[in-house]
């Protein structure tokens, strides 16, 4: 299958080598910041599919804007940008669980995406529609179909196995996370306390919370949005009350009037 004049076999196997930089570049981030190797990513092997669906996303919706580098940086931003929003979003809403923060920097929209990581976004995607893409695509297309068929066939299926078990292991989160917010209600000790469940669990467990150390359990605060709503309807009440009052007074003022004159 052909789709804007690449076949979808090459599609893949450029998602897969840009999810591989993606999760090269954390890696060595984490290598350079915290002095040791961290497997990044929420699957386990090497690559973050983030990245390669970003990247994906940029060939197949900027192409239009090659010949204006301008647009292309500000729309690779924004097209990155929104990935990483409703990645973050999803994934919470999903799993329960926020994987990343950045509500302690400034320019951030809800802690999902932030200023000094989105601009980023817009060189990659220069990179991306200048340099790399011409040059890994001609290189993938220069392969024989016999080879590119059993590249892809095996790649897929080690990717398919992945996803499945790590998404399982994700799943796990969310399942623990509901199961210990009913008997607690705060965020902090939910979240310690499902951390604690999963460094007991298996190396695979262990390793996801060594790659999101800032993953943070979900739970709405029962008790305080109870007490919330109770203030609300209390204040609500107190109005109505008040306008009731004041409405008869008025009324009665009226009445007043009318008999004196």
């Amino acid at each position: 299958m052909i789709i804007f004049g690449i076949d979808i076999r090459i599609y893949f196997l450029l998602f897969l080598v840009y999810s591989f930089l993606g999760w090269l570049m954390e890696v060595i981030g984490k290598l350079i910041t915290m002095k040791k190797f961290i497997n990044r990513g929420f699957l386990i092997g090497p690559y973050c599919p983030i990245y390669g669906t970003g990247a994906i996303l940029v060939t197949f919706l900027l192409k239009r804007y090659v010949n204006d580098p301008i647009t292309l940086f500000i729309m690779a931003i924004l097209v990155c940008g929104i990935l990483e929003y409703l990645t973050s979003y999803f994934m919470e809403k999903i799993f329960h669980a926020r994987w990343w923060d950045y509500s302690q920097r400034r320019f951030n929209i809800n802690g999902r995406v932030c200023l000094n990581t989105i601009i980023p976004f817009g060189l990659l995607g220069m990179f991306i529609m200048y340099v790399s893409n011409p040059f890994l695509i001609a290189k993938l297309e220069a392969l024989p179909e016999l080879y590119l068929n059993i590249l892809v066939g095996i790649l897929f299926l080690l990717y398919v196995i992945d996803y499945i078990v790590s998404t399982n292991v994700i799943r796990y989160v969310g399942k623990t996370t509901k199961e210990i917010g009913k008997d607690l209600d705060n965020t902090e000790e939910i979240t310690k306390k499902v951390k604690e469940i999963l460094m007991g669990r298996s190396s695979l467990h262990r390793r996801l919370l060594k790659a999101y150390p800032t993953i943070q359990s979900i739970r709405v605060k029962i008790k305080e949005k109870q007490e919330e709503i109770k203030r609300q309807v209390t204040e609500q009440t107190n109005e109505i009350r008040d306008n009731i009052k004041k409405q008869k007074m008025e009324i009665k003022e009226k009445i007043d009037k009318g008999r004196f004159l």
